[in-house]
């Protein structure tokens, strides 16, 4: 088995449009969730969310790019660019035929489809553009990248809800640890802030009108962001021979099933998938510092994660740090995992630790150290970024300071 770190990241998000930026928001613990901004937005119960603003696609792609291009490709690239390009790799010969890209979403082109549905049903036209259907599809962003960067290994979209980037991320993994691919690009995207697709969750009574406050006694539910994160996962010989930059290392994942419901998250499913990937790193439980949670801000996820930690972790729960900066960010869905994996090569780079901000009341049920409000500067060795979604797909990667 090889070793694997990352050597290049990049993202799009409410927080900045670069890495840099993101970084220094979830250090100065910045919310990134305000006023919506998009047609209809007065007829949504809901006007709140981590929407990207400033971000020109026009100055970026040009005309035929665009037809090309949903909101959900167009962070992708942008992120990939600024991965790539940290990375310092260049895919040509064997390097571009081996490696590939894995990107995880959960509704793709959602905002095409809206436009479109538009355009069919409230404007009465009778066409759509030729380029409808490539540019919704779900894996139009990984296709994009793949042709950008040629990379000819495997490439492929993966969507499993909220955890799509982190199942994206781990099969990446999978296949370079395994020498099946000496680097892959990887994380995920998502853009789902138009008005059919804030409307669609409406319906599910799960969405705040005012904050994200996870692991608040207070809190009362979630919000919607928008946004990509990507990386370079390489193999670390390969890594270091060349002189890269290692941000960390990634070393163990675990993905396990609730079978249980479609949308109550299963405490025993995500301590599975938390020992799981504990075990898959060989990594002792006691040496964990930091969780980066899928704190959603919702009772039945918060509750439900914090049980599964305490039941993972024993003791050392009450020494460990856990913080969800979906707080800031708001909850990308499929990639939101991806956008998480930035606090934790923060914490593990940096010893910064992202805090939970919009945190106002102690939950009984939520006693952990959920970083409150501020930013903590320690050092740690180890962290794990914890996806749980709908449909009980849950899948947790383990990451070491290099």
């Amino acid at each position: 088995m090889h070793r694997v770190v990352i050597t290049g990241a990049g993202t799009v998000n409410a927080l900045g449009h670069d890495v840099a930026d993101t970084l220094e928001a979830m250090r100065e613990g910045r919310c990134g969730i305000g006023a919506l901004d998009f047609q209809d937005v007065d007829r949504l119960s809901i006007k709140i969310g981590g929407q990207v603003h400033g971000f020109e696609a026009e100055g970026r792609y040009n005309r035929q790019q665009m037809s090309l291009y949903d909101r959900f490709t167009q962070f992708t690239l942008a992120a990939a660019k600024e991965a790539i390009a940290q990375s310092g790799l260049t895919f040509t010969g064997e390097l571009a035929a081996k490696s590939g890209v894995v990107l995880g979403t959960a509704g793709g082109g959602v905002s095409t489809w809206d436009a479109n549905y538009r355009s069919v049903y409230e404007e009465g036209k009778n066409r759509v553009h030729p380029f409808v259907v490539p540019k919704l599809m779900n894996n139009a962003a990984a296709s994009h990248v793949s042709m950008e960067y040629n990379l000819k290994g495997p490439s492929f979209t993966v969507s499993t809800a909220c955890a799509s980037s982190n199942h994206a991320m781990a099969q990446a993994f999978q296949m370079v640890r395994t020498g099946m691919a000496p680097a892959m690009v990887t994380g995920g995207s998502e853009s789902m802030l138009c008005f059919g697709g804030v409307k669609a969750w409406e319906g599910l009574r799960v969405m705040s009108k005012d904050a994200c406050r996870p692991f608040s006694a207070n809190r009362n539910g979630m919000v919607q962001g928008e946004g990509a994160g990507v990386f370079v996962f390489e193999e670390y010989q390969r890594a270091r021979a060349r002189g890269a930059d290692i941000l960390c290392e990634v070393v163990g994942f675990a993905m396990s099933s609730d079978a249980a419901d479609i949308v109550m998250p299963s405490k025993n499913g995500a301590a599975r998938a938390m020992s799981g990937a504990l075990a898959d790193a060989r990594i002792n439980a006691d040496q964990v510092g930091y969780i980066n949670a899928h704190g959603t801000g919702t009772a039945a996820n918060d509750k439900t994660e914090c049980a599964a930690v305490a039941d993972v972790f024993g003791p050392h729960a009450d020494k460990l740090m856990i913080s969800s900066t979906k707080s800031m960010h708001g909850h990308l869905i499929g990639g939101t995992g991806a956008v998480e994996l930035l606090a934790c090569i923060m914490a593990l780079r940096d010893g910064v630790i992202a805090p939970t901000i919009g945190y106002e009341e102690p939950d009984p049920e939520c006693a952990l150290d959920v970083v409150p409000n501020e930013a903590r500067e320690t050092k740690i060795d180890v962290a794990l970024s914890n996806a749980f979604a709908f449909g009980g797909m849950n899948a947790v990667i383990a990451m070491r300071r290099v």
